[in-house]
């Protein structure tokens, strides 16, 4: 990094402030947009070519109908809402709308079966479900298994046990006014994807939603004008980030896409529509990379981020080779905004997370909660004392010890492995429990997985530790490769050939185990740790 660079980095940190207000309702910031009612919030595309076009005026006008319909049912202040729709613009309708009642919003992919839903439910108390036809149809038992779950919306005509919401909205008043909510209450409830046990409660007061004015500015760097994409489904955080509260509380167009993903349409999309600002997760930047990019042609991009994993090496580079944008990785959480990111003008480390993102003390702890050395693996902690960051999480609901074991002396630990270089940039290396321990050597799976990914026959993988009678564990690789790629012991051995040629010898995969498909939760992240435990089992750990 240069000395200038640095300089202007330390000193836009230093000067930053969060300036949250007392009160805030992201609804009344919707309405502020909306007074202009030429200002386009959102361009809409599904898989059938269907298209739609609203204004913040549109927005505002469903939102209130959406409120006044909650109202109407006897949702109150602090009752919680299941929110269970695809990528259709009554999402975003009915999630403002929710806010602006002063409901809980408690977000849900589309994705998520009856069982999950249930959970959600008698977990969090809902009072009411917003879903989509297909959701609806999936949900048939909610009633006698969740106590709490009195009313039924389905985004679309009335069915069996359920009032159709369009119909609802068409009989309730336009009018609505965002209830003065304080920064502190809390407005959000995202579920973990609970890849170890069950989903932990996120709570998430508006202060949150506040700090994403910050998310859009400094990392998705939007401005007026801009026509961002973030290809995130509804029901995660990275939605918050880029879909919804990044782009809205700078009254940046949006674009959304509803359908699934396939490398050639999305750079399509991205073609046709004239998207300037991007952010994907770096599972669709390797898909799109081996695509012939030189056959579109992207004139109004200018800015590219990514997400929701660790951003390859090679990735950045074939993309920045091939369409002259640099990939600015970022990291963040479920409980936070982002917290480390390459921001604009940044010089970008390909592989890095980046430096700590402006309002966040970031640092590399050891056991002790004292700061690691320079390179030296430790746990990524957020200082939240003398004070605590407007954009972290509140609590775990309802968990008490999983809330204490994170929040400890002066600090947040995140769970997360990484080492921080003589520049301040982050290195991710895993999670706690997924950092291998081999023959005394610490390894981090992503970098063995980086290495695989370089090879030309990989489509994906996932590196776990193996038990081993002599070593304690060994690097254990499991590979997707691409189509008509024939599986093999040449093909192994040439694999791990590769790994030490790319990286350090000693963390080369000393197995590798060909799949047809890697497990992975339903936000897409592969589960190591099922991959793990399966190695345990069979190794009798």
């Amino acid at each position: 990094m240069t000395i200038d660079a640095l300089a202007k980095y330390r000193q836009a940190y230093s000067n930053f402030r969060w300036d949250t207000p007392e009160s805030f309702n992201f609804g009344a910031v919707i309405d502020h947009y909306a007074e202009d009612p030429n200002r386009v919030a959102i361009l809409w595309e599904d898989q059938d070519r269907r298209r739609a076009r609203l204004t913040f005026a549109d927005i505002s006008l469903q939102s209130n109908r959406i409120a006044n319909v909650l109202a109407g049912l006897g949702i109150k202040r602090g009752d919680a809402i299941l929110l269970v729709l695809p990528r259709i613009t009554l999402w975003q309708a009915a999630y403002i709308g929710g806010l602006k009642l002063g409901a809980l919003v408690v977000p849900c992919t589309s994705m998520l079966r009856e069982k999950d839903l249930v959970y959600r439910a008698n977990h969090c108390g809902a009072r009411a479900i917003i879903a989509g036809a297909e959701s609806a149809t999936m949900i048939a038992d909610l009633r006698r298994q969740c106590p709490t779950l009195e009313h039924f919306l389905v985004a679309g005509s009335a069915r069996s046990g359920w009032t159709g919401l369009h119909e609802a909205m068409s009989q309730t008043s336009p009018l609505f006014k965002p209830a003065s909510t304080k920064s502190s209450e809390p407005a959000i409830c995202y579920y973990t994807s609970g890849t170890t046990k069950e989903p932990k409660a996120v709570l998430h007061t508006h202060s949150y939603i506040y700090s994403h004015r910050f998310t859009g500015l400094n990392w998705l760097d939007l401005k007026p004008g801009d026509l961002h994409w973030t290809t995130s489904d509804t029901g995660w955080a990275k939605a918050a980030y880029g879909v919804l509260f990044g782009p809205w509380m700078n009254g940046v167009t949006t674009f959304m896409f509803n359908g699934r993903f396939e490398p050639k349409k999305e750079l399509e999309l991205l073609a046709h529509y004239g998207i300037t600002t991007f952010c994907a997760p770096p599972t669709e930047y390797r898909m799109l990379i081996k695509e012939d990019l030189a056959q579109y042609q992207f004139p109004k991009l200018r800015h590219c981020t990514g997400a929701g994993e660790p951003l390859n090496p090679e990735v950045i580079e074939v993309w920045r080779e091939r369409l002259g944008h640099t990939i600015h990785d970022g990291y963040g959480q479920t409980e936070s905004i982002i917290l480390a990111a390459n921001m604009p003008g940044m010089p970008v480390k390909p592989g890095s997370m980046g430096l700590p993102f402006p309002g966040h003390d970031v640092r590399v702890l050891g056991n002790d909660l004292c700061e690691s050395g320079v390179d030296e693996v430790g746990e990524i902690a957020v200082r939240v004392k003398p004070e605590r960051p407007p954009s972290l999480f509140r609590e775990y609901w309802k968990n008490p010890e999983e809330t204490a074991a994170v929040f400890r002396g002066d600090w947040y630990l995140t769970g997360d492995q990484a080492t921080c270089d003589a520049d301040g940039y982050l290195w991710f290396v895993g999670r706690a429990d997924d950092v291998i321990i081999s023959a005394g050597y610490r390894i981090g799976p992503f970098e063995v997985e980086s290495a695989l990914l370089e090879h030309p026959a990989v489509m994906e993988s996932a590196v776990v530790a193996s038990p081993d009678a002599e070593r304690g564990s060994i690097v254990k690789a499991f590979v997707r490769l691409k189509a008509g790629v024939e599986r093999g012991d040449h093909l192994v051995r040439e694999l791990q050939e590769h790994c030490k040629r790319i990286t350090a010898p000693y963390k080369y995969p000393r197995e590798i185990e060909f799949m047809d498909e890697l497990p992975k939760t339903v936000s897409g992240k592969i589960r190591r740790v099922e991959l793990r435990k399966q190695e345990e089992s069979k190794k009798g750990k």
